[in-house]
């Protein structure tokens, strides 16, 4: 599934993943998502930090419980997943790429035009 990296807890790197699975539509909406101990047991995870992940996803009302029969993505996850990859986005990872583009003096049209493949 995943190669973990030591700059982000563990958790919130699985709970990532799993929005990105729902954004990508990898994971439906009304499909049920793997068990926290078929989780654990692939990726050698701790199952409390498996059920931290899910529990997160559940707040964000991504996933719901289903008593006795496991975690489901909600409907409405899809968008509501992608609005927050969004923001997430906005506020996290552009600032980053503005600090390196302007570190390069890089020119935004160029960027633009060289990933649209116009060469203007």
């Amino acid at each position: 599934m995943s190669d973990w990296n030591d700059h982000e807890p563990i958790y919130l790197q699985l709970k990532n993943l799993v929005l990105r699975q729902i954004v990508r539509g990898v994971l439906p909406e009304g499909e049920a998502v793997p068990s926290v101990r078929q989780v654990a047991a692939q990726e050698r995870i701790n199952p409390i930090t498996v059920s931290k992940a899910y529990q997160m996803l559940v707040d964000a009302e991504l996933l719901e419980k289903r008593r006795g029969l496991g975690m489901f993505v909600c409907p409405g996850a899809q968008q509501l997943a992608l609005d927050q990859e969004r923001e997430r986005f906005i506020t996290e990872q552009w600032p980053e790429v503005l600090i390196t583009i302007n570190a390069l003096g890089l020119d935004p049209a160029t960027l633009l035009a060289s990933v649209s493949g116009d060469p203007s």
